[in-house]
């Protein structure tokens, strides 16, 4: 199966054959070209994804990723940054060993293609010269047999006519034999002629013609292994980073299995445990029996002027005051006394850590300069031993500042956690008076430390609110609190009744302007108009905050 013998007459269509062999080619690096565009944006994109849902640093966010279940979100981003990777070696790969391969083939290509076809129109040229130089010698062969002819026939009838002169029928002769002899001259070219142009056009169509289609054939079918060579680089390219894209998805699935619930909710009882023991029952009051009333209870009653106001307050709220004591304004302290117990001792063991942290830095840093001024007294060409001194002394003295300051935080820790006594049995003793006069309150950790919404709790509060503050005080302490501007709105999910003084009493649907966030108690301040607010229970509404009055 050969071009040269079985197309030697087609040589216009293989020039087009070709031609479309080339273009078939080139449309073939253009899709591969678009492919790797793909990957490229693809990847693109995976990585904006990936950094989007990227914790921010230092906030509040980056602390949520404590959790298992947030962790594994973490990983599998950090898993897709690096499937997005992948992709763009894909795009590499396919640019550098298939694009710029095959383009650069294509130019070889397109060369050789013109130089084979440049051969054949030459050889074409050839053998049409030489036809028409065959059919020149033929038509001279054929004038000069035909003009000898005619010469004879004048000569014939020159000698048979008797009035012709002897000199007029030699010239005739004479005539006669010089156009035989070119007639004989131009058969010997025509000859010759034509015995070389058959053997050109023998040479012609089995010789340079199949010659050169069949350089034709070999380069085209040079194109056709090249595609295919192609075709499967681009598979196996494709191929290659299957087995990392399957690490980065056992990554992602390793990272779920790691998920542990048990151990999440032991981090939000960690982070959200307050330390403080449930209110116990309210002993029964009976106002059958004339009793004399104490002034905790004669101030709390008539807070508001109201009758039915005693029978609420002292029936339902005695002991769970927390929910609307009045909010700790101002800095915090520095002992973290406006936290719960719980949350108090986090905070104070991690000041702890830190500081004996810092400690051992400076330790290490003195010991350090201890042994420079050594090396420096064996070799004081190396240094003045006395220069170190002031910055020794610096050293120590930080050191014992930041001991003093550590033995400070471990004495408050020491008191939280009950290793020295409780500021709350000095308070009972403070309160002898009311331990007397009434019988033992509600054994509950809420009289000793009471919680505000924010989150935070007042020491020594219920007992001295109860025998040291009136009535009225204890209203101006919200009559007279500068009103807060609303920080946004929310809308009731369930009917609440605010039966306990500091609440408010709100309607499923209904919407309100909110004041203050819940600070970690479950609860959110609200305002229905300017003489209507309150607590709500934050899981009964759904709140909106503007971002503008938050961030102000």
């Amino acid at each position: 199966m050969s071009w040269g013998t079985e197309l030697w007459d087609q040589f216009d269509n293989l020039e087009k054959h070709t031609q479309w062999g080339i273009d078939i080619l080139e449309k073939y690096i253009k899709f591969v070209k678009e492919r790797t565009e793909i990957e490229l944006s693809y990847a693109k994109q995976l990585r904006n994804l990936s950094k989007k849902y990227q914790p921010k640093k230092n906030s509040k966010e980056e602390e949520e990723y404590r959790y298992t279940a947030c962790k594994a979100f973490l990983s599998t981003l950090n898993e897709m940054n690096d499937y997005a990777g992948q992709h763009e070696v894909i795009s590499e790969n396919m640019t550098s060993q298939i694009t710029v391969e095959l383009a650069r083939y294509v130019q070889e290509l397109k060369q050789e293609r013109k130089s084979h076809f440049h051969d054949g129109r030459k050889a074409q040229q050839h053998i049409e010269t030489c036809w028409k130089q065959l059919e020149s010698s033929k038509r001279r062969f054929e004038r000069d047999c035909k003009e000898a002819d005619r010469a004879q026939q004048y000569f014939e009838k020159m000698d048979a006519d008797i009035n012709v002169t002897k000199a007029d029928v030699e010239k005739a002769r004479q005539q006669a034999q010089m156009r035989h002899q070119m007639a004989e001259d131009s058969k010997a070219d025509y000859s010759s002629i034509l015995q070389k142009f058959n053997h050109e056009q023998h040479e012609y169509y089995h010789t340079h013609i199949p010659n050169i289609f069949q350089k034709i054939q070999e380069m085209e079918e040079r194109r056709i292994v090249r595609i295919g060579e192609s075709v499967k680089t681009y598979a196996e390219l494709d191929r290659q980073v299957i087995p990392i894209i399957g690490k980065c998805l056992d990554g992602i699935v390793k990272a779920a299995e790691s998920i542990d619930p048990k151990n999440d909710s032991q981090l939000a009882i960690e982070a959200y445990k307050s330390g403080f023991e449930p209110p116990g029952d309210i002993e029964f009051e009976d106002y059958t029996q004339p009793m004399k009333r104490t002034v905790s209870d004669n101030s709390l009653s008539n807070s508001r002027g109201e009758g039915k106001s005693e029978l609420k307050f002292g029936g339902k709220s005695k002991g769970k005051l927390w929910p609307f004591i009045k909010k700790n304004k101002g800095a915090t302290p520095e002992d973290f006394s406006n936290l719960p117990p719980e949350q108090r001792r986090k905070k104070l063991q991690q000041k702890v850590d830190e500081l004996n942290k810092e400690i051992q830095k400076e330790m290490d840093q003195r010991d350090a300069i201890t042994k420079m001024k050594d090396v420096y007294l064996k070799n004081p060409q190396m240094g003045d031993p006395a220069s170190l001194d002031h910055k020794l002394a610096e050293v120590s003295q930080n050191i014992e500042k930041l001991r003093l300051e550590a033995q400070k935080f471990e004495a408050w820790l020491a008191e939280v956690e009950g290793r020295l006594p409780a500021r709350s049995e000095q308070a009972r003793r403070q309160s002898g008076m009311y331990d007397v006069q009434n019988p033992p309150a509600v054994n509950s950790c809420a009289q000793d430390r009471e919680s505000s919404p924010d989150g935070s709790y007042t020491e020594e509060q219920s007992q001295e609110s109860e025998v040291k503050v009136l009535a009225t005080d204890f209203d101006d302490e919200f009559d007279d609190e500068e009103s807060l501007p609303a920080i946004g709105t929310c809308k009731a999910l369930y009917t609440f009744e605010g039966q306990n003084e500091g609440t408010i009493s709100v309607v499923e649907g209904e919407t309100v302007y909110v004041i203050e966030e819940d600070k970690g108690d479950g609860w959110t301040r609200i305002r229905r108009n300017e003489d209507e607010e309150g607590y709500v229970p934050t899981s009964y509404v759904e709140v909106y905050l503007d971002k503008n009055a938050k961030d102000s």
